[in-house]
């Protein structure tokens, strides 16, 4: 028997090479699928092996050669392969043979399955007559795969190459963002911005590239990134005071400036929105506090009342009752003595309609921030106002705030000047004073 290996594009090439080279008795023993060519395992041309063969005399074009011995069968063998077996072999010259000898071990029933001239190797059958065949052990060679043409095949190649790369790109640097954006990254770290906050911006970011299909640059990053920002810090409400407000109270712990606050929004109203305005003070702890506030209601000639206790509230809130509205300030306490903020918060009661705002100084760190936010925050807090914003270059601060508790913004202070140094907190300002020397187009 003479067998012979061909690998084609398809299995028309096959037939006309087999034909050509065993003629048209040829058998054919197996197909498969294979993969050549390509760069280290990849991207390799698909072909198709395809294993031929042709008995001996055919070959010869009807001599016989010279038959060889019989092999003996195994001992265990079944007695169809014993009585194949036993039948002699032809045998071609050695300069002839291109694979080693092959023992007939195909069953009898196989040798219907030779190449017949114009007809295809495979015949589709109906499901009854496929069942059957099955059954009786018949080979079917499997249908060649569908050749993709030559666009299919650039493409394949190009995704194949692509996820090579993405591969790469994580086992290489992907292991964190920083890679990727590391100026962004480092802004926003020294602006303080909570790092679990980044790493969620800068993912959100590449996905957004992705389904864009755009590539992730520090200036598609930075783009999002701000409008990411923007979105937590937009307004769901009025950030200045409301003018149905009758009572704004003002809290926060020692040294942030509460007192000059309200001398700064005291006189917007007076001399901008005409309103008649009244002081109380419950600082009484403070040396010079309550001089302090009256020195501010003189100038603006407003009147002021101090309050030692709760129960002076009435009182007071008795004498200012001809007042559009009332500012009160309150005693810096501090902010981990629970009894004392406890005691704040009984200051706090009023009548009319009223709000409360959270002062805060952008020099504090956001760790106390927290802390301080966090006790204050159990009782009515409305707004949030940040002050000393000219004595720092760290503002990540106020998106952290307002994440994490959900607080309205409202004014914020930049200088000591009366009344000029305060104004409404400008989201955009905050934001461009974050992402500033970053790339946004």
């Amino acid at each position: 028997m003479r067998v012979k290996r061909y690998v084609v594009d398809s299995m028309p090439d096959a037939l006309q090479k087999i034909r050509t080279d065993l003629g048209k008795d040829a058998v054919i023993l197996n197909t498969k699928e294979i993969r050549s060519g390509g760069f280290l395992g990849m991207f390799g041309k698909k072909k198709i092996e395809v294993i031929a063969a042709v008995d001996g005399t055919a070959a010869a074009g009807g001599t016989s050669p010279k038959p060889a011995a019989p092999k003996p069968a195994p001992a265990k063998a079944q007695p169809q392969a014993a009585a194949a077996r036993a039948a002699p072999v032809a045998m071609l010259e050695h300069d002839q043979l291109e694979f080693p000898e092959v023992p007939d071990v195909l069953p009898p029933v196989q040798q219907s399955l030779k190449i017949r001239e114009h007809a295809p190797v495979r015949k589709e059958l109906p499901p009854e007559s496929t069942a059957a065949a099955s059954q009786a052990g018949v080979y079917t060679p499997p249908k060649p795969a569908p050749v993709k043409s030559r666009e299919d095949l650039l493409f394949e190649e190009l995704r194949q190459m692509r996820e090579m790369m993405n591969k790469l790109a994580l086992q290489n640097g992907g292991e964190s963002n920083a890679n990727l954006v590391p100026a962004i990254r480092q802004r926003l770290i020294d602006h303080e911005v909570d790092p679990a906050l980044i790493d969620t911006w800068i993912d959100r970011a590449k996905v957004e590239a992705e389904e864009l299909a755009e590539p992730f640059t520090e200036s598609f990053a930075s783009r999002s990134i701000r409008l990411q920002i923007a979105d937590i810090l937009k307004s769901n409400g009025r950030k200045s005071i409301a003018p149905e407000t009758k009572i704004a109270h003002f809290v926060g712990p020692t040294g942030v400036g509460k007192t000059t606050t309200i001398a700064k929004l005291a006189a917007e109203q007076v001399l901008k929105h005409r309103r008649k305005v009244g002081f109380i003070t419950s600082d009484t702890y403070r040396i010079s506090a309550v001089e302090q506030l009256k020195t501010y209601a003189n100038i603006l000639n407003v009147p002021l009342e101090v309050v030692f206790s709760p129960q002076d509230l009435l009182k007071a809130f008795d004498a200012l009752k001809d007042c559009d509205l009332i500012f009160m300030d309150t005693a810096g306490r501090n902010f981990r003595n629970e009894m004392y903020v406890s005691e704040l918060n009984a200051l706090l009661r009023s009548q009319g309609d009223s709000e409360t705002f959270l002062v805060l100084s952008m020099t504090t760190k956001y760790k106390d921030m927290k802390a301080i936010t966090g006790n204050f925050t159990k009782f009515k807090l409305d707004k949030v106002l940040f002050t000393k914003m000219d004595e720092t270059d760290s503002f990540g601060a106020v998106v952290n705030l307002v994440h994490d508790f959900g607080l309205q913004l409202s004014y914020a202070a930049n200088g000591q000047n009366v009344p000029d140094d305060i104004s409404v907190v400008d989201e955009q300002a905050i934001i461009d004073l974050i992402m500033e020397e970053l790339p946004d187009e």
